[in-house]
């Protein structure tokens, strides 16, 4: 049985986002996600009010980070290192993948904050985000092009910043995650795909049957 995370999840830390932490917490296991990542922007703050791990729930929660660089957006999984403001691209993924952790390409394809091809060419990003759940389709499939032509790997995460947007999109990893390392692990092992939650609908629809607000 696959094991679906969201990758990709932006709390009120995030000046963009009307999503609690509390809320997170609260609905992610309704939306049927084993795991969800906290990747605020440009911070790690999350890791001071919430514990990483296994909940009481049995959801595992992890803290990355969603760095703006020079040269695009990057969600970033590793050491809780808070760095330099718009970094270049190559800079922030030497210095990700020095210390152990994972760098992944955010919605390369979204207009104003597009990430260059090159650096999937050039073997400098090893990930990309295949599918996000803000994306159109098209910026969707031009990122999945990626995988074809260039070797990347592929995650999906909902990109969530409000409460409807959580847990529509998510990756699918064989195996337990429990925690950030076993997310960098299995990161790694490049044994995973992007999905759509088939949860999602199911939740949304049962909610609006009784006037619950999402």
């Amino acid at each position: 049985m696959p094991f679906l995370f969201d990758l990709h999840v932006h709390s009120l830390i995030s000046p963009c986002s009307i999503l609690s932490l509390e809320d997170i917490l609260a609905e992610a296991r309704l939306l049927n996600l084993d795991g969800v990542c906290i990747t605020d922007h440009n911070t790690t703050e999350a890791r001071h009010q919430v514990s990483e791990g296994i909940q009481d729930d049995g959801l595992c929660v992890i803290i990355g980070q969603e760095y703006s660089s020079l040269d695009g957006h990057f969600l970033i999984f590793g050491p809780h290192d808070e760095f330099e403001p718009y970094l270049p691209a190559q800079e922030i993924a030497r210095r990700v993948n020095r210390s152990g952790g994972v760098i992944i390409a955010s919605h390369p394809y979204r207009v104003m904050q597009k990430v260059d091809e090159k650096l999937a060419s050039s073997g400098i990003i090893s990930y990309a985000e295949g599918l996000n759940g803000r994306n159109s389709e098209l910026e969707n499939a031009l990122a999945q092009n990626w995988q074809e032509k260039h070797g990347i790997s592929l995650t999906g995460g909902s990109d969530a910043h409000c409460l409807e947007e959580l847990g529509r999109v998510g990756t699918l990893f064989p195996d337990p995650v429990r925690c950030r390392e076993d997310l960098i692990k299995a990161l790694k092992t490049r044994n995973f795909r992007p999905a759509r939650n088939p949860h999602y609908k199911q939740v949304v629809h049962w909610l609006e049957s009784y006037g619950g607000a999402i």
